[in-house]
């Protein structure tokens, strides 16, 4: 039987779960807003408390919280500018200042994308020192999500709108920042950055139960583990789902050398990772760039599969961009210092794709289609090319050839006078397959006259041993 004392601490703790009007973190001051859309704004408050929403850009929203306490608001926004400011009415009222319509990017990945301005501890971001100096800028705000693993999603993360200045920039995501600076750069719009990564982290960890689950088995922790970034959803639970109502711009992804042993699986994974997240944020046609994993000493499989995958999903998937890293990679450093170098070749992409900068080289040439010759070599064709391929007065290297065998051979290499490149090898006369830097760390040596690099690739779909 319920005592009057125990009911009275029952009917406290009650109340204390509604507690008054509260937004989560991702509404505080200095946040950026998505510019010209109907954006979600939503928290807490008692159980069928009037909720009204007002911002002084002379748009309002009202609502009801339900009778769990929750609700959520659509209201418009202008385009680029502010600052603004917004004020939330319930059982109390919450006011936020400096508030900027522009863009909003969000950002992820592993460590590749976690890797702040600064560096990490000897493992250096080539010009950081001046970038972080330099960083100074109102219009380009910053929001690390905190890691938080979690056993079941959930509806809040730990954060902080900041504006770019030398104390914050060089603790924020390298790659995600110079993306920001080139938008803000060339624009002259705000630009809101939100990262959201976790180093070392598998691709399955990032994607919902029911998604994954239709391509593999799900092994659900109990309890979390020592290094819950392997493991199943548990980064999706705890640091996506709860920002998944954020209206936004697109997505950044840096992410795919922890699961270069099941690349396999990557090739169905990643592209349902990408609808997965488009369908949660309700936009089909969210804007995704990301990138592809830079030349590395790896012991054991060929990364160039995982590479592979990535490139696939550039036909798998509408929408889609990828940065190649052929030329910046480093035998000895899974960590490329050239950050500046990726961020800005995302930002090409974002500037072509999604904000009209016609006539500007976004991708580094990807292979179309192969011709065998007469005289017993292969022709090989590119898109993003049209401007032709050059190898900046260094010999095409790292170009392989096979016949109905199945071994490859070096192979000599041009680019002739048609812009295709001519592969042969007098080992091979009769050739069927060619392949390039398709190993774990090989030299890019093909690039478009932008001076972007060719991806790795191969014409063959043969069964490889290295993948078993």
């Amino acid at each position: 039987m319920m005592t009057r004392r125990t009911l009275a601490f029952a009917l406290l703790f009650h109340t204390a779960l509604f507690a008054q009007l509260e937004l989560p973190p991702l509404f505080n001051d200095h946040m950026v807003l998505q510019q010209k859309e109907m954006v979600s704004i939503w928290g807490t408050d008692h159980p069928n408390t009037a909720i009204t929403v007002v911002g002084n850009w002379n748009e309002s929203a009202t609502t009801t919280a339900d009778a769990n306490g929750k609700w959520k608001v659509k209201l418009k926004t202008t385009e680029a500018g502010g600052p603004y400011m917004l004020t939330v009415r319930g059982s109390s009222e919450v006011v936020f200042n400096d508030i900027l319509m522009g863009d909003v990017w969000i950002c992820s990945g592993q460590s590749n994308m976690e890797m702040p301005l600064k560096g990490f501890r000897s493992q250096p971001v080539t010009g950081s020192n001046e970038a972080i100096l330099n960083s100074t800028n109102n219009k380009i705000r910053l929001f690390t999500v905190k890691r938080n693993p979690s056993l079941v999603p959930v509806d809040t993360v730990s954060g902080a709108w900041l504006k770019s200045h030398p104390l914050t920039s060089k603790e924020f995501s390298a790659v995600a920042y110079f993306f920001g600076r080139k938008l803000n750069d060339v624009l002259d719009i705000p630009i809101g950055l939100i990262g959201v990564s976790w180093g070392g982290s598998s691709i399955e960890t990032w994607m919902d139960k029911e998604t994954l689950s239709q391509y593999k088995t799900v092994d659900l922790a109990e309890a979390i583990p020592d290094s819950p970034q392997r493991a199943h959803t548990l980064l999706y639970n705890g640091m996506i789902h709860p920002i998944q109502d954020y209206t936004n711009k697109g997505f950044l992804w840096y992410q795919g050398e922890s699961n270069r042993m099941n690349s396999d699986d990557y090739l169905d994974l990643f592209p349902a990772m990408i609808e997965q997240w488009r369908t949660q944020w309700g936009q089909e046609n969210l804007p995704f760039y990301y990138v592809q994993i830079a030349p590395f000493g790896y012991r054991g499989k060929n990364a160039a599969y995982i590479r592979e995958a990535q490139l696939k999903a550039m036909n798998a998937v509408k929408h889609v961009g990828m940065a190649v890293t052929l030329d910046i990679g480093d035998c000895q450093y899974i960590h490329p210092p050239e950050k500046r170098v990726v961020g800005e070749r995302l930002a090409y992409w974002a500037l072509a794709k999604d904000y009209g900068m016609d006539g500007i080289a976004y991708s580094g040439p990807v292979y179309e289609k192969m011709e065998k010759t007469d005289d017993g070599k292969i022709n090989l064709f590119f898109n993003y090319s049209d401007n032709g391929l050059i190898s900046f007065d260094k010999a095409l290297a790292g170009f392989t050839i096979a016949g109905e065998d199945r071994i490859f051979y070096p192979a000599t290499a041009i680019v002739n006078r048609t812009g295709a490149v001519t592969v042969s090898s007098e080992m091979v006369p009769n050739p069927v397959a060619v392949r390039y830097a398709f190993e774990s760390c090989p030299e890019a040596t093909l690039f478009n006259i932008e001076g972007l690099p060719a991806s790795s690739f191969r014409t063959d779909q043969w069964e490889h041993e290295e993948n078993n």
